[in-house]
């Protein structure tokens, strides 16, 4: 076999090679995936690496293996990002394939594993990124999923939605509590809104600009807003920086904006503490 190419040598010891690669990353997954799993990533990456080393295919067919070989690695990059794998373990498991292969041909064989040790560096640096590029498609769309859970609308009477908010306002989450209130007001049918920012630990001037924005969009689509939460801290730092909400009433609790928004609505059901 000494005159065969590298290529024709692992097309040619196919298995042995490849399960030889199996069993080492079995090693460095440490029992959090199963062989079985792990022989059907590395199959087709093995497969299409063997082809676009295949001397006798054209450069368009060897160009197209090539390409669908990083494929697979980057749906293996997105796999092990969402498993919780570190992305040196998932390029480890790329690397591995130059110890399986040096074990498994003979030395007549290795003539060509120099450039052959290339390519899977370069198959290895591909899978590092893709990791990398999916850790942080994950976490901007885990970020997003909390915005969106931490920034609830809840109908709170027939016309009345709340908006309860709880942590920092930045601009990211004003986005999110505008769509919400927005398409909440257009679902309900309301006309009034509460903002409750008892859960916001500090308002400054970026924070008043942000609630100002909200209230702005919200009279656009026809509706009144309160701002409740107001507590003796907050009122005192919004005097200190000189901030105005102008003709947007605020309220210290929300229970007494809710009062508010049903005596604006012209609600009669209002309870003794709203006709006191």
């Amino acid at each position: 076999m000494a005159d065969m190419s590298l290529g024709e040598v692992l097309s040619g010891r196919r298995d042995a090679v490849l399960a030889r690669w199996v069993a080492l990353v079995v090693d460095k997954v440490r029992g959090r995936l199963t062989e079985k799993e792990i022989e059907a990533e590395l199959a087709p990456i093995y497969d299409c690496t063997t082809a676009s080393l295949d001397e006798t295919a054209s450069t368009a067919e060897r160009a197209s293996a090539a390409e669908e070989a990083r494929a697979h690695l980057a749906e293996l990059s997105r796999d092990r990002a969402r498993q919780g794998f570190t992305p040196t373990e998932t390029a480890a498991s790329v690397f591995a394939l130059k110890d399986a292969v040096f074990d498994e041909i003979a030395d007549g064989d290795r003539a060509d594993f120099i450039g052959f040790s290339r390519v899977v560096d370069d198959l290895g640096l591909f899978t590092f990124e893709s990791y990398v590029v999916a850790r942080d498609t994950i976490i901007s769309d885990q970020a997003e999923q909390l915005l969106e859970l931490s920034t609830p609308v809840v109908k709170l009477w027939e016309g009345v939605v709340a908006v309860p908010l709880v942590g920092t306002l930045d601009s990211a989450r004003t986005q999110v509590v505008m769509e919400k209130l927005l398409q909440t007001l257009v679902d309900t049918g309301s006309a009034h809104a509460i903002i409750d920012i008892t859960g916001v630990p500090a308002v400054d001037t970026q924070v008043a600009q942000h609630l100002l924005k909200t209230v702005v969009a919200a009279r656009l689509m026809g509706a009144e807003c309160i701002i409740s939460g107001i507590r003796p801290q907050i009122a005192q730092t919004i005097v200190a920086l000189g901030i105005e909400f102008g003709d947007i009433p605020t309220k210290a609790t929300l229970a007494d904006a809710l009062v508010a928004a049903l005596r604006r609505s012209g609600t009669g059901a209002l309870g003794p503490q709203a006709r006191g």
